[in-house]
């Protein structure tokens, strides 16, 4: 889009849609949370998460379109029924309106765009697009290392507190498959069956799913390695990577990513 200072917060989704490849789709996440997109844009913040702390900080930054990755109200549909006289929702509802702040979702769509921005941002960080396999894009052939230096060395790219690493730490690791957020035990332990990875990166599990498939793999001889990031921290990559790839798209408008950061701390 060419250079303006009067973009309306709906000519900033509709500039970014209009870069996603392929049809609209009809049952997404993907809408407003609050807002009104009739306003002129002051300013974009790129997040993960459109927690507490990062509303506060958008309004310090005199931003007030929010784009996240996921939910507001803690729900993937943001419903909001069950919530109506819960004194949370209710404050953080009032710090919304109160700064007149629009909240807009990029979940489905991000995922939908080539490259994925969720993993191009991860891949970028890790300096491992070079490795990425030639025919499916979330899978890395990385130069050989053991397990535990593959977790370290993402741990310290990635400046996390709390990765955890399943398998054995001496497993010589290759074949890297890459499958952040929350892709479910069928997804991941699938994944690790039909391509024959060394190990799976991913950001969470249910701890009895791909976990047990894993502990199981290495017992019956069959050895594996999983890395679990925090989901989090394995999608935030992907949201800073959007700061920058919309700030040529909307030149002249102060465009931030704010991380949501991790949630837990360790005891």
């Amino acid at each position: 889009m060419s250079k303006s200072e009067n973009w309306t917060i709906q000519q900033i989704i509709d500039g970014i849609m209009g870069a996603i490849p392929g049809s609209r789709q009809n049952d997404t996440v993907d809408t407003f949370k609050s807002g009104n997109p009739r306003d002129i844009c002051t300013g974009i913040v790129t997040t993960f998460l459109a927690t507490a702390e990062v509303i506060k900080r958008t309004a310090e930054l005199g931003a007030n379109l929010i784009i996240t990755h996921e939910p507001t109200y803690y729900n993937h549909l943001d419903e909001t029924g069950w919530l109506e006289e819960d004194p949370v929702y209710q404050a953080k509802l009032s710090l919304i309106e109160n700064h007149k702040i629009a909240i807009w979702r990029f979940h489905d769509y991000w995922h939908q765009h080539r490259p994925d921005g969720i993993l191009q941002g991860f891949l970028e960080l890790m300096n491992w697009t070079e490795y990425v396999d030639g025919e499916i894009d979330n899978i890395c052939n990385i130069p050989d290392m053991t397990l535990q230096d593959l977790a370290n060395t993402i741990k310290q790219k990635m400046d996390l507190h709390r990765p955890f690493l399943v398998g054995e730490p001496a497993l010589i690791c290759n074949r890297v498959g890459l499958l952040l957020g929350a892709g479910g035990g069928r997804m991941q332990i699938g994944m690790l069956s039909k391509e024959d990875m060394d190990v799976l990166v991913v950001g969470e599990v249910a701890e009895w799913e791909t976990c047990e498939y894993i502990r199981d793999s290495n017992n019956l001889g069959m050895p594996k390695g999983l890395i679990v990031l925090g989901h989090a921290v394995s999608e935030e990559p992907g949201m800073a990577y959007l700061a920058n790839w919309l700030t040529p798209r909307f030149k002249g408008l102060s465009i931030y990513h704010v991380p949501a950061t991790e949630p837990f701390r360790l005891v």
